[in-house]
């Protein structure tokens, strides 16, 4: 039996598709790695890190689930310790939406047909890693909102289709997110985050007003 995950890693792993291999990369302790392992739903599963430390306690967090069998441990940089189509799905937790995008644009492979489903979980600026996904070709298959913590958190899964274009304020802050149950405690999240950006945006410009009309449920 495998690590117990908190809603936010759990709601990743529901994600990941299923019969073909998986990484988890910056895996950290290992916890993910280790569930996903014991699932037995995925022929491997590839933890990575940047740093051999984490490495070592999610050695220990999979030996301890006794599923180092179809764990693969690998020491690198994102998506550098992976080639094109080793696995099905590339899970990315627990780093902001800027470097969550910049492990994505070195890996040209994953901007491709066919490529790999990402299941994203951003530390910050959900918006921005919306807004980066739609305007490089990626569809979000889903968006799911989840309280861990005390912290609100978007799991994401998107896949490459080619169609690139632009949200809207609305569609960047809220995604698909108001299909869950939980679409109203996130929301109001993500409205305090709004107020406290939309200081910075001068009376009059074109995103004040879309930003103004948010905020007063319009």
């Amino acid at each position: 039996m495998g690590p117990t995950l908190d809603a936010r890693l759990a709601a990743a792993a529901a994600l990941v598709r299923p019969g073909l291999p998986v990484a988890d990369v910056g895996c950290d302790h290992g916890k993910l790695t280790a569930a996903l392992a014991c699932s037995g739903l995925y022929p491997k599963v590839i933890g990575s890190d940047l740093r051999p430390g984490p490495l070592v306690k999610a050695r220990q967090t999979i030996e301890a689930a006794h599923c180092q069998d179809r764990v693969e441990l690998r020491l690198g940089d994102g998506l550098s310790v992976l080639s094109a189509g080793e696995v099905g799905t590339v899970v990315i937790a627990g780093v902001s939406a800027r470097t969550a995008w910049e492990m994505v644009e070195a890996a040209p492979w994953v901007s491709a047909p066919g490529g790999p489903r990402l299941v994203l979980i951003p530390a910050t600026r959900h918006d921005e890693l919306r807004r980066w996904l739609a305007g490089h070709g990626f569809r979000l298959v889903c968006d799911r909102p989840v309280e861990a913590a005390g912290r609100w958190y978007a799991v994401m899964a998107a896949e490459y289709d080619g169609h690139c274009h632009a949200l809207t304020w609305a569609e960047a802050l809220y995604g698909r997110t108001g299909e869950w149950p939980e679409a109203a405690g996130y929301a109001a999240k993500q409205r305090e985050k709004l107020a406290k950006l939309r200081l910075g945006i001068p009376d009059g410009a074109p995103d004040a007003r879309e930003i103004d009309a948010l905020l007063q449920g319009g």
